[in-house]
């Protein structure tokens, strides 16, 4: 797939859209990381840490990550260039049938002149056929025009913020320690409450996260945690497991630095219920934009995976 398009501005340079190459992946974690940088210092919060550029060790991580997508699903990874290198990218996966787009950039000062709109279309194609769609969206106007554009709906996303004080722990007793032998049960839980398995991301994410389980005749559910405690991804068949299964990740948090419950809708409630009763400050961020299907609950995505 090799698509030409003008530059429409006063250079009139070329611009093309191509499959990503394993090459590629060092520079789209570099355009990524600029991006990302961007948006936190734009969206920053009075008294909240100066944001950081990305760290070697997370921009390792996100190489890793992207590698893998670019193994299971490479007519989903596109990258739009010119003459001075990579200027965009979209990196989107099929899993049964839900399209999910995970990563979305085009360079800052390229942004409204339809090189978005080219990537966005490109990266589409791997979905064709599909039934629903999951994207992790931005604040950004212009991407978001082009998700309802591609009959996608916005759902506002919230997200809550702060350190976790012991004495807010309740005592758990379901929640146990998850292994590469829970794949079925991880995937059984996927297709009840999101219509999708992860499948071959659970062996990616299992490399690098912590896994915890609950798989009781009651309910059954899991959560991943991130390097620093908090739930990765988090998903149950009922919300008694889901809040379970959060709090063990709030568990897992360092007392003393702020931690992050993300991705939250209007319908997963139960996540505002333990964030709250965490004594977390409650804010909004983005939206989830979803295609042929609801906001997935009891349910908090990743930011990459959906």
């Amino acid at each position: 797939m090799l698509t030409r398009l003008e530059h429409v501005g006063e250079t009139h340079e070329d611009y093309w859209v191509r499959p990503m190459r394993v090459q590629d992946v060092s520079d789209v974690e570099r355009l990524t990381a600029a991006s990302s940088y961007d948006v936190e210092v734009h969206t920053h919060r009075t008294q909240w840490p100066e944001p950081q550029p990305r760290s070697p060790a997370r921009a390792a991580y996100w190489r890793d990550r992207v590698t893998h997508l670019l193994g299971t699903d490479p007519a989903g990874c596109v990258v739009a260039e010119d003459r001075t290198g990579l200027i965009g990218v979209a990196i989107s996966m099929r899993r049964d049938l839900t399209w999910i787009l995970s990563s979305y950039v085009v360079r800052a000062e390229l942004r409204g002149r339809g090189v978005g709109r080219q990537l966005l279309s490109a990266s589409l194609e791997h979905g064709r056929g599909t039934l629903r769609g999951l994207i992790g969206a931005s604040e950004d106007q212009a991407a978001l025009r082009r998700y309802l554009g591609s009959g996608f709906a916005p759902h506002p996303m919230m997200f809550l913020r702060g350190p976790i004080p012991r004495s807010v722990l309740p005592v758990l007793d379901r929640v146990r320690e998850g292994s590469t032998g829970d794949v079925d049960l991880l995937d059984s839980v996927d297709r009840r409450v999101r219509d999708a398995a992860h499948g071959v991301d659970h062996q990616w994410m299992l490399r690098h996260h912590r896994l915890v389980v609950v798989d009781r005749t009651t309910g059954s559910g899991y959560a991943y945690l991130g390097a620093d405690g908090g739930a990765y991804l988090l998903a149950a068949t009922n919300r008694r497991t889901a809040t379970e299964l959060l709090w063990e990740a709030l568990a897992a948090t360092d007392p003393d630095r702020p931690t992050v419950i993300g991705h939250v809708t209007a319908a997963n409630p139960w996540a505002l219920d333990v964030g709250l009763a965490a004594r977390m400050q409650l804010h909004t961020s983005g939206y989830l934009a979803v295609r042929g299907m609801k906001p997935p609950a009891p349910y908090l995505p990743s930011g990459a995976f959906l």
